[in-house]
């Protein structure tokens, strides 16, 4: 079963715009990658999972859903028909064939894995090989997020310190933040998901603390509360609103945000670069904990 965290996809209409606004909040970003199924990304990679900035670049190469088979780039598309940002987490997987057995069998997916390899660049240039297999999941009530496990054939080959040093002094993702109107109706399919067989539940909302990130679900009300803005939700679907990141230090990370003129806001101990700066994606910067 999967072990928390691997990448959180945020779709957007122009990858390239998207990245500068990552550089500008002081993340180091990869380059442009290509799939053969029309989508493009760049990497933004921290030290535990990544973000992969996804755009639909080549829409004729897009296949359509069919049986047992989720088509990465139609739900992308269709995404990006309406909004831009976070559309998709998945977790890290030692076997994503079993992830998809497993998924079908306790009725979340019902998916044959998702194959393929790519060239990744390092930062001296040379290239080397990717490869993944992607498990999908769904949650019936949330059309507009999917959820996956990815196993790495390569790991070795893609994650590299290099990428992973960041001017604004990020370092981690502790976690990520889902928003519903009714929480505790999606906590079965929360703890099916993530194999953590016991999910905190409170008024505010439910939480699977995995061994590589938080994931919760919080009301609007809670919600709010915590990104320092009123949070909306629509339909009875999880969507999925803002991803954690622990800095360095915040007042640094403060002050390279507001150089480079972003409408970054405090909350309390937290930054939070809202979704109308972060192309429909909120990001929060929390104090690194001492070890």
């Amino acid at each position: 079963m999967p072990q928390g965290l691997d990448h959180i996809v945020h779709a957007v209409r122009d990858v390239d715009a998207a990245a500068e606004f990552y550089v500008r909040a002081g993340f180091t970003v990869g380059g442009r990658n290509r799939h053969p199924w029309g989508t493009h990304n760049r990497i933004v990679q921290l030290k535990n999972c990544y973000i992969e900035i996804l755009e639909v670049a080549e829409p004729e190469k897009i296949v359509a859903h069919r049986a047992r088979f989720f088509s990465f780039g139609a739900f992308s598309r269709d995404f990006l028909a309406y909004r831009e940002g976070f559309s998709m987490v998945l977790l890290n997987s030692r076997d994503a064939a079993a992830d998809a057995r497993a998924f079908e069998a306790i009725g979340i997916g019902a998916f044959d894995t998702f194959d393929f390899t790519r060239e990744g660049k390092r930062p001296d240039g040379s290239t080397v090989k990717l490869a993944f297999s992607l498990a999908f999941a769904a949650e019936p009530n949330s059309p507009d997020l999917r959820f996956a496990t990815c196993q790495h054939y390569f790991p070795e080959n893609f994650w590299n310190p290099a990428f992973q040093n960041h001017a604004n002094g990020a370092r981690r993702v502790p976690g990520v933040v889902m928003t519903a109107a009714d929480p505790v109706s999606h906590q079965s399919f929360l703890e099916a998901y993530t194999g953590v067989k016991i999910v905190a539940s409170s008024e505010d909302g439910v939480a699977a603390h995995t061994k590589n990130g938080d994931i919760v679900i919080l009301n609007p009300s809670a919600a709010g509360d915590l990104l320092g803005f009123p949070v909306k939700t629509s339909g009875e679907g999880i969507v999925l609103s803002a991803m954690r990141f622990t800095a360095a230090d915040l007042s640094r990370a403060e002050g390279l945000h507001r150089k480079n003129g972003l409408a970054v806001r405090r909350n309390g101990e937290r930054l939070i670069i809202p979704p109308d700066e972060g192309f429909g994606a909120t990001l929060i910067f929390e104090a690194a904990k001492e070890s």
